[in-house]
Parts: C-alpha cells; sequence; structure tokens
C-alpha cells in the first residue's frame, strides 16, 4: 500500500485527503477547496482509492450509495407487487394446477401474468433472496467501507492542528481577545464545559467535542438493517420458520408440515350459521347464510422415539383442542389457525353391479375415495377390480384420462366386471354422467346407487424463531435513528499564538444554528473575536457579483 508523505513528516494511507495528524491538505482536488470535505475527516475510504482488479470493482460496486439505494428501491417495489394479488399462501387450493388455474379464474389474464412470473409466490422466491442478500452485503461493504476509517480518525483525532486546516473549516475566527487576553483559554475551558463539552488541551491549543457517538447513527442503523435481513434470510433454514397450510377431513389423521414427529387428527368440524333473514349487502352479494362460529374439534399427536418417520399406527395423544378462528391451538411454538372449510366432499360412492338388460344386481360395492381397494367381492362368485382411479377427472390427453388434483371433486374409475356369464371379465370405464364401454356392449354395469360426503377444515400452521432476530434488528435500526437525528457532533478547535493571537475553528456535521448558539455564547463569556461563516460568506459574495452584473447588464441595455 503506498503512502502520502504530508510536510509534517506523517505517514497517511494513500487516498487521504487530510493529513490525519495535522489536518494538511493532501490532495489536489482538496487544496483547490476553500472549505475542508470533512464528511469522513478526510480519510482514505478503499473505494474511492483502488479500481484495478475485480475485487476492487465488486468492492466500488456494493459500496456506492446509489447501487445501495436502487437496490433499497428494488426490493420495496418488488415486495409491494407481491401484495397486489392473494400470495399463494392465502390461495386454498393444493397442486400448482389448481393454483395456476384460480389466478386465471378469479383475476382473468393479469392473474395468469401474475403467477406466470412468480409473482404470485415472490417471497419464497430464490430471486427475491438474491435480491435481498445484494442489499445485505451492500449495506455491509459501505458500512466498513466507510464506517472503519471513520472510526479510526474519530478516535485518533489530535488536539493541534495545522493552521490550513484550521482557516479551511466552515466556521473561523481570528483575532486578539477584547478583554483578559491572559486568560482566554482558561475562560473557554471553563464555558466549554459548561455547555457540556469534553475539552482536551494540549499547551495552547484546545479541542472540545460532543455529541461524537451521533456519527455512529447511519451504522447503528446498517447493523439493525444487516440484523433484520439476517432474520429474514433465516426463513429459508429448516426449523425457524414454518407457515404451510393443510386440508384435513373428518376423520382424518395426517403428518403436521413442517412440525417433524407430530400428527393432527380432525375429529369433527363445526359449521354454526346466523339464523337470521338475508338483506342488504348480504342480498347484494348473494350470501345466504352467515358464518357464526366454524371450529374444529382436533386432536394433536406425537410419534413415539422409535417410531419411524411418517409412521401413524402408535401415536402418542397430546391434547385436544377446540380450534376456531382467533382461538389458535398453540403448542411449542407452533400455532395452528382455523382458516378455512369444505362442506360436503365426496368420501364414497356406491355401486351396483347390474344386468343391464333384466337390472338384476349381482351386489354392491362402496369404493372409498380417498383409500380405494384393488378389488371387491360380490354375489354369486361375482367380482369388480379397480384397474384405474382418476379422482378429479379432465378429460381425455390421447386417449388416455388425465386428473387434474389429487382431490375427489369429479372421480372417474375404469372397472373391470367379473361375472358368471363373462368370466373373463368385462372393461367399464366409469365417471358422473359418463360411461364408456371401450372394448364393446357390455352386458353388465356399474350402476350409481349413492354417495357418502364429509366436511374437511383448513388450518393455518405458524412457527417463527426469527421474530426475535427482526425485533432486535428492528429496535438496533431505530437506536440508531435516534443517535443521527436527535444528536450531533460538535467540534472547536482553539489556538491562542504567542502573541495572543486567538485562532477558532468550528464543524458540525449538521444543525448549524445550534452550533452558532454555542459559539455566541463562548465568544461572549471568553471575550473572542467575532466568527465568520464562510459559506455564508461565500453565499453574500456571489449574490453581490450575480447583482452587479445584473446591474450592468442593465445599465447597458438603458
Amino acid at each position: 500500500m503506498n503512502k502520502l508523505l504530508c510536510e509534517c513528516g506523517h505517514e497517511n494511507p494513500e487516498g487521504t485527503k487530510l493529513c490525519q495528524k495535522c489536518g494538511r491538505p493532501l490532495s489536489a482536488e482538496e487544496k483547490d477547496n476553500k472549505i475542508a470535505d470533512m464528511r469522513y475527516e478526510g480519510t482514505a475510504i478503499r473505494s474511492k482509492t483502488y479500481n484495478k482488479s475485480i475485487i476492487d470493482k465488486v468492492w466500488n460496486f456494493f459500496s456506492s450509495v446509489k447501487v445501495g439505494i436502487t437496490l433499497i428501491i428494488i426490493n420495496l417495489v418488488v415486495a409491494s407487487i407481491g401484495t397486489i394479488l392473494p400470495q399463494e399462501f392465502y390461495v386454498s387450493v393444493a397442486t400448482d394446477a389448481e393454483k395456476e388455474a384460480y389466478y386465471s379464474d378469479v383475476y382473468g389474464w393479469f392473474g395468469e401474468v401474475y403467477y406466470a412470473l412468480g409473482l404470485s409466490d415472490v417471497y419464497s422466491s430464490i430471486w427475491f433472496q438474491i435480491l435481498v442478500l445484494m442489499l445485505g452485503v451492500s449495506i455491509i461493504i459501505a458500512s466498513i467501507d466507510r464506517g472503519f476509517p471513520l472510526h479510526k480518525s474519530l478516535k485518533n483525532q489530535r488536539v493541534k492542528r495545522h493552521a490550513s486546516f484550521m482557516k479551511r473549516q466552515r466556521v473561523i475566527a481570528e483575532g486578539q481577545p477584547a478583554e483578559k487576553g491572559d486568560e482566554t483559554l482558561a475562560l473557554v475551558e471553563q464555558k466549554l464545559k459548561e455547555l457540556n463539552y469534553n475539552v482536551r488541551r494540549e499547551d495552547q491549543s484546545i479541542l472540545a467535542e460532543r455529541g461524537r457517538f451521533s456519527r455512529y447513527g447511519p451504522y447503528v442503523n446498517h447493523v439493525g438493517l444487516i440484523v433484520f435481513i439476517m432474520g429474514v434470510m433465516l426463513h429459508l433454514i429448516p426449523g425457524f420458520y414454518v407457515d404451510d397450510s393443510m386440508w384435513l377431513r373428518e376423520g382424518e389423521t395426517r403428518a403436521i408440515p413442517g412440525m417433524e414427529g407430530y400428527f393432527l387428527k380432525n375429529d369433527k368440524f363445526i359449521l354454526e350459521t346466523h339464523d337470521n333473514v338475508p338483506q342488504g349487502e348480504q342480498l347484494k352479494q348473494g350470501v345466504n347464510v352467515v358464518a357464526k362460529n366454524f371450529q374444529t374439534n382436533a386432536t394433536l399427536y406425537k410419534q413415539k422415539e422409535d417410531a419411524v418417520a411418517g409412521q401413524a399406527d402408535d401415536l402418542e395423544k397430546i391434547k385436544d383442542y377446540e380450534i376456531r378462528v382467533n382461538h389458535p391451538l398453540k403448542y411449542e411454538g407452533y400455532a395452528f389457525y382455523q382458516m378455512d372449510y369444505r362442506l360436503n366432499e365426496l368420501k364414497s360412492m356406491i355401486f351396483d353391479l347390474t344386468h343391464k338388460e333384466t337390472e338384476q344386481s349381482l351386489g354392491q360395492l362402496t369404493v372409498d375415495l380417498t383409500n380405494p381397494e384393488e378389488e371387491y367381492e360380490l354375489n354369486d362368485g361375482a367380482k369388480v377390480k379397480l384397474l384405474a382411479y382418476y379422482p378429479d377427472f379432465a378429460g381425455f390427453k390421447d386417449g388416455v384420462p388425465q386428473t387434474a388434483t389429487a382431490s375427489p371433486n369429479n372421480p372417474a374409475f375404469i372397472f373391470k366386471m367379473f361375472t358368471p356369464e363373462k368370466p373373463d371379465g368385462e372393461t367399464s370405464f366409469v365417471a358422473i354422467q359418463q360411461t364408456l364401454e371401450p372394448n364393446g356392449e357390455n352386458i353388465y354395469k356399474m350402476k350409481f346407487a349413492n354417495v357418502e360426503t364429509r366436511n374437511m377444515t383448513g388450518l393455518t400452521i405458524r412457527y417463527d424463531r426469527t421474530l426475535p432476530v427482526l425485533f432486535i434488528g428492528g429496535i438496533i435500526f431505530m437506536i440508531g435513528v435516534v443517535m443521527g437525528s436527535y444528536w450531533n457532533h460538535r467540534r472547536i478547535w482553539i489556538e491562542q499564538s504567542a502573541d495572543g493571537t486567538v485562532h477558532l475553528a468550528a464543524h458540525t456535521n449538521k444543525n448549524w444554528f445550534s452550533m452558532k448558539k454555542d459559539l455566541d455564547k463562548l465568544t461572549d463569556a471568553a471575550y473572542l473575536p467575532r466568527y465568520v461563516d464562510q459559506q455564508e460568506s461565500k453565499l453574500d459574495e456571489q449574490q453581490e457579483l450575480e447583482d452587479k452584473q445584473e446591474t450592468e447588464k442593465e445599465g447597458k441595455t438603458l
């Protein structure tokens, strides 16, 4: 690393604008400035110094404030787009085909595009996580790039500064004290302490400082954001975050998604409605009944220690609970919320094996639509084999029946019927209001007899161990906001020459009005020469020049 040697003999890292010992300007750009650039105390910033290797370019890219702001805006815009339509999690369907159909049916072409672009599940998408990760990297690199040099500079501040440093501060003063010149520094020190400044004195020089910690406010913000982003990224790690749903039929026991080793049984689903006459908005919306209460009487089970994963034969009962809206079942950080329900789902279908001409029945069979059997024995040696089952028949593709989902919404079957007349069997395709005989006309048919239904409950399972991390990140961020908003870093340098001349310079990162009020009190208490705001003087000079040019222009016109 190259070094910059100051006239005072101090070696500064390459890229330093102001000597870290005496404050002399080191770069040509800084020497041309009338007022010193004090944003980072003139220290060397890596991103402003090196730009040769790939690492330098990547570092400079992510350390850029423009890049950081752009990433924040992109993240906000993408996150906002994700709220235009409900995310897939809130859609009460299970399969991808059902989800695609839902967005297309409910929201038309916009829903189709929304789903096709992956915006229906944006917060779980890899590309969104990459955007969040890039923002986190940008914050970390920007903090390291600027925060550490600034901290090092503030920690090693020198009391004595070169005259060029003093004259190039925004507020300066120079001259003989009005009174008590031999007591000037003592009066200055006393008054600054009264104003709650931290005062350091070396010989005839004083450095007074207050509110240095406020300079770290933005970096505390960064730490808070990084912690917050870490909390968001933890959602991707198994065991930290579960936000899932499950449909549970009455009497059904299923493994709980995201809660390994636990099962939930739907003992009974209850729907209670208001006994009122539809009127007003209820009539406009075509709602005949209004739900008063819907609840799931559930039992939570746990596998035994030596059980095989997924084995539900020998479960240990944990607790019974009535899950209602706003009354979730809670256990070990998991919460089960009542979110939805479906009434009268097909449970089983009953058929008669019937002679087509005589209508004589050889027996009745019941097909469990959740767990159908492969073969059913009937009377007189007759039997029926279930060759294929399509729970949600969606038509034929290349002559082959298709099912849209695994739910028994529109069941269809291919039966092979073995009877005394046809011991080799007859094949029949049976769907709702549709029967096909692919191998020619049959003697027997599967005649629909009855159907059994049952209710389903829709539950949401939530488990979030990232909340404390997110909460801590938010608290740290707000601390940084308060630090940077309600305090400011003020410094006053004062030196007195051997002839009694006082040199004063002052700087603050914000709130110059309050800074000047302190200087007014100090000037009056120590009889100091009046200070000058070089920035305002520069503006006044520029305004006078413009007025003069305007006057000359008007004179020529007349």
